[in-house]
């Protein structure tokens, strides 16, 4: 992605959003919100009288506006505990979520759609799958508050079956905020959780960026509508040595990530952000330390340019930043070795993009249409059998039978290529259901 296109594609987006800004109707979406927020059951603590209506709903709306979070997380949690002074709220929450599909002309070896594992050439032992997963199913406590002496804060803890068969309970955030300032396991200052669309497919976009990690982040609103961020994360780098003339040694340098972000409604916005990464090796030939720099740009977008459609736009270009996208994760490509020069390794270049559009037909019921596509752009010549690229799609329907239940159903189709030309497409078929609470 050249910087003229980058620029060209943020001019584009900036447009789209200063048109949908003006005179903006309440959307869909923001319908099916407010009946989420009429289903609370809030208790009260302490002694006075009841907060008013105005302060109530002010405290619940911050329950539904994060900048990291998107439609795969658990609903705001039913029951509520608020303080009378409504300077304190508490929720206990969750999401009992059940997925079941079938694959055909090729299964895969994993409940997520994931490109990268479509087998070539064709396994018959693997020929179609009937499979299921309660993944997904998860419990999350979170608290809410602002104090005279230290200001606002946040302390949020989730967890998830998603672990050895899908079935083993873990941990996968937990965090604490105050004012600005973020510290505790979250998502990547890089990602975008709300670019995400909503799929019955729990892996995403093969372009994706869903990273979590221990970090300490910034983030200020600059004004109304302009957002910065900086953090510094815990890295886990993926590198790919032989063992023979190059050998992983541990990580020493914390990732460094950035974003900046124009926001023109709750929810909506365009953000361009950045990562810097160093990736350590060990040459055995020479017997010597090295370290490579990988570096990533990203650019996302959410926009709803009329009542009834929301648009999710993203597309991403670096090098050393695989095992932080959806499809090259599986692999170890954040250094790989230089077959010109023994002992060597580099970072190779990826390019991944996806658009998604999701059309409610009414408050309760929408349909959404994904597709995206992540290339492998190694600098020297790799084994044939390597990947290239990877192509996803999926078209699905969602029906919120209530305000937290909630089914859906979808068709998935992908390709793996290879770098020699040989390439295999997939299709599976899923129906999801479930509650949260």
């Amino acid at each position: 992605m050249t910087t003229k296109t980058t620029a060209l594609m943020a001019a584009a987006l900036l447009a789209i959003a200063s048109g949908s800004a003006q005179n903006r109707p309440q959307s869909r979406v923001e319908q099916y919100i407010d009946s989420l927020k009429n289903t609370h059951r809030i208790e009260y603590l302490g002694e006075g009288e009841k907060p008013s209506p105005m302060d109530e709903r002010a405290l619940l709306d911050i329950f539904y506006y994060d900048q990291f979070r998107n439609a795969q997380n658990p609903r705001s949690p039913y029951f509520l505990f608020m303080s009378r002074d409504a300077n304190f709220v508490m929720g206990l929450g969750g999401v009992v979520r059940m997925r079941g599909w079938y694959d055909w002309n090729g299964a895969m070896p994993n409940n997520g759609f994931i490109p990268y594992n479509i087998a070539i050439p064709k396994n018959p032992l693997r020929e179609k799958w009937l499979g299921s997963t309660p993944a997904g199913t998860a419990l999350y406590f979170r608290v809410l508050g602002t104090n005279t002496r230290v200001g606002d804060y946040q302390l949020y803890i989730e967890a998830n079956f998603d672990g050895y068969n899908q079935r083993d309970f873990l941990l996968k955030k937990a965090y604490a905020t105050l004012n600005d300032w973020t510290i505790g396991y979250a998502h990547s200052t890089f990602s975008d959780p709300l670019a995400e669309p909503l799929l019955v497919d729990g892996q995403g976009p093969n372009a994706y960026v869903s990273t979590t990690a221990v970090l300490v982040r910034w983030m200020h609103n600059l004004r109304k509508d302009w957002i910065v961020a900086g953090s510094v994360e815990m890295p886990q780098s993926f590198v790919g040595a032989n063992g023979t003339t190059t050998q992983a040694i541990p990580d020493w340098m914390p990732n460094l990530a950035a974003f900046s972000q124009y926001e023109w409604a709750p929810n909506q916005h365009v953000r361009l952000a950045g990562i810097l990464r160093v990736l350590p090796y060990r040459n055995l030939v020479t017997a010597q330390n090295h370290n490579e720099i990988g570096w990533g740009v990203q650019l996302s977008s959410v926009m709803r340019p009329c009542k009834p459609l929301t648009l999710y736009l993203m597309g991403n270009y670096g090098r050393g930043i695989s095992s932080l996208t959806g499809d090259l994760i599986m692999g170890n490509y954040d250094l790989v070795n230089n077959p010109d020069d023994a002992g060597t390794m580099y970072a190779p270049r990826l390019f991944g993009w996806y658009g998604a559009a999701q059309y409610h037909f009414t408050p309760n019921l929408f349909a959404g249409l994904t597709v995206g596509q992540l290339r492998y752009l190694p600098d020297h010549t790799p084994n044939p059998t390597e990947y290239r690229y990877g192509l996803y799609s999926a078209l699905n329907l969602f029906w919120n039978i209530t305000p937290r239940i909630q089914v859906g159903g979808e068709y998935n189709l992908g390709k793996r290529q290879n770098q020699d030309g040989e390439g295999r497409w997939a299709q599976r078929v899923s129906v999801m259901t479930q509650f949260s609470f």
